[in-house]
């Protein structure tokens, strides 16, 4: 039997081989080309970019805090500042346990109970990525304790910090307001105005009063340093730095001394007082008692402090001056006489007062405040001894239509426009006004209340002394101010110099007669008598009395028999020397009955300080048999 040897066909091998040889050749040379491509890609096209990534293990750019700027009075006196400090601060992000580090630090650093609750109060209301206090305010020796055992407490740092603080505590916190830390709401209205960017690194912002309202000029830039760090972390050294710019010193218009004298002269007393410079507008002093202490908000107030502040009967956190809405009582009567005289009634026109008034065929008596009445009363006579039965017939025959477009003119019923955020308007009533609020017709009842301050009527403090010192100017208005000036780093910029905003073009005849009766008011036959006695200028006055709560027919309000919180509450506005005032206020006692008996001696106090540099003695209130009976 035959075999088939079957012979290689080494030719074909071989072209088989090259083949593969030469297809393998070609993928490793496109595999090189193509790491040549990626090694190009990398090394040329993106060499900034992972240049960048390979610094950025290296250095950390960090952001420079500004120093805020300061506060200053109108005399240079410091009514906010900044001092230096150590913090403890944690970033939480970096502590596994964060309990039990609190525990370790508390046996190198004394940490109370109350920085304790503080920390997670703040914990809860900031970002997760940032670092927050435990301690403020450390010692050097709590320092020196820390530093030694830092390497047991990673995400712990001790870090220097500038703090605010505010010396004149609870005299100022309406008035100057406070910083807080910023929490997330503040950082959205940061991103709405495209300047987040701007408090990187900042844990700070004005959150009331001046600090929130002059918020951008206080601030500053911040700026960036670029720090190598090593593989822990921390800073070896400084690379390079763009320097923060500091922010701007304010210049209030405010006098520091007037305004202590003022929130001293209340004593117990809750109440409000605004100051202004009739000639330009400039705010001299601004209380609203009683106040708080700013300094408690800085670092995040704890919980008993908060508790005692929001559940005071006596509501401290409530800024009267600006945003407390009262009637203004009988203060409304010599813009009402004003508006009497522009409407053509005569000074000489007299009534004979009874004691009450009585609208056309309606038989519901309005009483005045003095049993039996006054006899013959004009109009001057009508401011000194605040005649209410002359009030309710002229509002009757004015209505309250002219009534509003008159005393609209002295900024009754809208917002001052004064440079501090939260005011409110008050309430100057008309018809409109009703039929859109309350849906009800206008009746002449209301519009005799509205003669003598009450109703429907309500005023701030602020927006009673503006229109006070707007008469006291001759119908000359200004807009009320507190920041006369700003100190930048390379220049003083005043603040554009006050200008009229309105002149009422008052007859001079008509402004001398109200004038010249609101000085008798501060005289004997007056219902502030003896509030000028032995003052060396004059001193112009008119008292006013709010009512807290509304009283029967035929019911007579006995003060003693209503609690302290009803009672009614006493105003008081002046201004002097009545020949060229230099200065008008609004005084608001809350509770305090009479505002010639309660009102009228804290003016005089703050009148004698500002006249005369005459620092007071303690309140004394004036005795009820040397005052008239009401207001």
């Amino acid at each position: 039997m035959k075999r088939h040897v079957e012979l290689k066909n080494h030719q074909r091998e071989i072209f088989y081989f090259r083949l593969r040889l030469m297809l393998s050749l070609g993928f490793v040379l496109v595999m090189l080309f193509i790491l040549l491509l990626r090694f190009i890609y990398l090394q040329i096209i993106k060499h900034e970019y992972f240049q960048t990534l390979a610094e950025s293990n290296r250095i950390a750019v960090v952001p420079v805090v500004p120093n805020r700027g300061l506060i200053l009075d109108r005399n240079g006196v410091i009514m906010a500042r900044n001092y230096s400090g150590y913090t403890l601060e944690i970033a939480s992000r970096k502590v596994a346990n964060l309990e039990a580090t609190i525990n370790e630090l508390s046996t190198l650093v004394d940490i109370q109970p109350k920085d304790r609750k503080r920390f997670k109060k703040l914990l809860a209301e900031s970002r997760n990525f940032d670092s927050l206090p435990i301690r403020n305010r450390l010692s050097d020796e709590e320092v020196a304790r820390f530093a030694s055992q830092r390497y047991r407490f990673p995400g712990v740092e001790i870090k220097a910090r500038l703090f605010r603080e505010y010396p004149y505590g609870e005299g100022t916190s309406h008035l100057i307001g406070y910083i807080g830390r910023i929490n997330e709401k503040d950082v959205e209205q940061l991103e709405e105005d495209d300047t987040a960017s701007n408090y990187l690194g900042s844990d700070y912002i004005g959150k009331t009063g001046i600090e929130q309202s002059y918020e951008k000029e206080l601030h500053g830039t911040t700026g960036f340093e670029q720090v190598e760090v090593d593989a822990g972390g921390r800073a070896v050294r400084s690379l390079s730095r763009s320097a923060p710019l500091s922010g701007n010193n304010l210049i209030l218009t405010l006098d520091a001394k007037l305004q202590d004298v003022a929130e001293q002269a209340f004593g117990k007393y809750r109440g409000a007082l605004v100051a202004i410079d009739p000639t330009n507008g400039d705010i001299l002093a601004f209380v609203s008692k009683p106040g708080y202490d700013p300094n408690l908000f800085i670092d995040g107030i704890d919980s008993e402090n908060w508790d005692e502040l929001n559940n005071s009967p006596d509501v401290p956190l409530n800024n009267r001056a600006l945003r407390g809405q009262y009637p203004p009582g009988s203060t409304i009567k010599p813009f009402m006489a004003l508006a009497g005289l522009y409407y053509q009634r005569s000074p000489s026109y007299s009534i004979s007062d009874p004691g009450y008034y009585t609208l056309p065929g309606n038989r519901h008596q309005y009483r005045d405040w003095k049993q039996g009445g006054h006899g013959k009363v004009d109009m001057f006579k009508s401011i000194v001894i605040s005649c209410d039965t002359y009030y309710y017939g002229l509002a009757n025959e004015l209505g309250i239509d002219k009534i509003h477009s008159y005393l609209s003119q002295f900024g009754f019923g809208k917002k001052t426009g004064v440079d501090m955020d939260g005011e409110v308007p008050g309430l100057l009533p008309s018809q409109e006004w009703k039929m859109k609020r309350h849906s009800q017709i206008w009746y002449p009842g209301d519009t005799v209340s509205a003669g003598i301050g009450q109703g429907y009527n309500l005023v701030t403090p602020l927006q009673l002394a503006a229109a006070t010192a707007t008469l006291a100017n001759d119908g000359i208005a200004f807009k009320p101010h507190f920041v006369k000036q700003i100190q930048r780093p390379n220049d003083n910029s005043l603040v554009p110099e006050p200008k009229p905003i309105l002149d009422m073009h008052i007859n001079p005849e008509n402004i001398d007669l109200v004038k010249r009766a609101m000085e008798a008011v501060t005289h004997p036959g007056g219902t502030a008598a003896g509030a000028s006695a032995g003052a060396p200028y004059r001193m112009a006055g008119k008292t006013g009395t709010a009512q807290v709560i509304g009283m029967k027919q035929g019911e007579k309000y006995v003060e003693n028999n209503v609690s302290e919180y009803n009672r009614d509450h006493a105003w008081f506005i002046s201004f002097a020397p009545v020949e060229k005032p230099r200065i008008a206020l609004a005084v608001l006692v809350e509770n305090g009955g009479h505002g010639g008996t309660t009102a009228a001696p804290i003016a005089r106090k703050v009148l004698d300080y500002y006249l005369l540099g005459k620092v007071p003695k303690p309140l004394e209130i004036v005795d009820e048999k040397e005052s008239s009976e009401h207001d």
